[in-house]
């Protein structure tokens, strides 16, 4: 079993909790309160990997989205292996506050192979009254590819799309993980064959003792 860290991260009643929720009870909660501090959950997911299944546990961190809060995310998405950043479709400055999060991710977690997933929730509203989206897709999904993020939309009171995202996570980090090992077998042959790289340092010509003395 692959273990990573996940944390959520995003305004206020964008529904982080009720895609972590969705995701890890499969259930969804109308009424559901805002998160206070941070919530820890768990999960795992299974990757195909040729003829084997390997199973991949999620320790989910859920954050509180109010701004008095705010100074406590670091804690949270310190040594994380992966972020959703979540926004809600129907709110106008929604995408920006998420942007905001990606960019302190990216300026903060000194991990170039962070995983970062930018989503968009509540589809649902907009199934029977496409009015209601405020934050277009094209341009959610332009700015994801742009800065090298997964990007979807879902909704977490339907289910629509929350498997898919944990599942296209895990395939990711485990992906990374097994260059990372191949990386480390690779140098430990390298060395195991006296092939270490080490740099010498060149003769001085003011010593005594140097062939060019």
């Amino acid at each position: 079993m692959l273990q990573f860290k996940l944390v959520l991260l995003g305004d206020s009643s964008v529904g982080k909790s009720s895609i972590v929720n969705r995701f890890v009870k499969d259930s969804f909660d109308e009424f559901r309160e805002s998160t206070i501090g941070a919530a820890f959950l768990s999960q795992t997911v299974t990757i195909k990997d040729d003829d084997q299944d390997v199973t991949v546990k999620f320790e989910i961190w859920d954050t509180a989205g109010q701004e008095r809060y705010k100074s406590l995310a670091p804690m949270y998405y310190r040594n994380s292996n992966a972020a959703l950043v979540v926004y809600d479709i129907t709110q106008a400055d929604s995408l920006e506050k998420a942007q905001s999060w990606v960019h302190e991710l990216k300026n903060k977690v000194d991990d170039n192979n962070l995983v970062i997933y930018l989503v968009g929730n509540k589809v649902d509203l907009t199934k029977d009254d496409e009015e209601k989206r405020v934050v277009d897709r094209d341009v959610a999904e332009k700015y994801a590819q742009e800065n090298g993020l997964l990007f979807n939309e879902v909704s977490a009171k339907t289910g629509e799309g929350i498997q898919q995202i944990f599942q296209t996570i895990g395939e990711n980090l485990y992906e990374v993980r097994k260059k990372e090992n191949t990386t480390n077998n690779s140098n430990m042959a390298n060395r195991a064959h006296g092939q270490v790289d080490i740099q010498l340092p060149r003769p001085s010509t003011n010593d005594s003792t140097s062939c060019c003395s």
